[in-house]
């Protein structure tokens, strides 16, 4: 336990948090965002004996999917068919959350932007050019805002 003083000083050293283990969303619809995370995006979805075992008994009963993220952070949808957001208008809700964003080559960010409009996916604005790289802001089918983005070309 912490004295009073070092309670003043304490906080983790640099790097004693390692990497993001996992991003956990609550979904209305769990096929629709399936499909999006899966067939749309192309990430992994856990099957099986990948399945993280504390989670089995949910993803059997259809309540939890699991992807995972190729730098290998999970992505956990918790199905909540009651959940509403707290405004309809993604760009008034409030939530805790800005976005979520995929870092993607370069030279795949146009293809990605072809995919997203091939799906319709609700995008928000046109992609844009920053001295930091290039983006596309878009919606999953829960209205989450996010962000597919690429360093600057070489």
């Amino acid at each position: 336990m912490l004295s009073s003083q070092d309670s003043l000083t304490a906080k983790l050293a640099p790097g004693n948090l390692r990497r993001v283990h996992h991003i956990a969303l609550n979904v209305r619809d769990m096929q629709a965002s399936r499909h999006f995370y899966g067939d749309i995006l192309g990430l992994h979805e856990l099957k099986g004996e990948e399945v993280p075992t504390t989670l089995r008994d949910l993803v059997a009963s259809g309540k939890v999917t699991n992807f995972i993220t190729p730098d290998g952070t999970v992505l956990d949808l918790f199905w909540e068919p009651e959940l509403t957001p707290p405004d309809p208008d993604p760009h008034r809700a409030f939530t805790r959350t800005n976005h979520l964003a995929f870092d993607i080559a370069p030279e795949l960010f146009d293809r990605a932007v072809e995919v997203l409009k091939h799906h319709q996916v609700p995008l928000d604005g046109d992609p844009v050019s920053r001295p930091t790289g290039r983006g596309i802001y878009f919606y999953d089918p829960d209205g989450l805002m996010i962000e597919i983005r690429c360093d600057p070309m070489d």
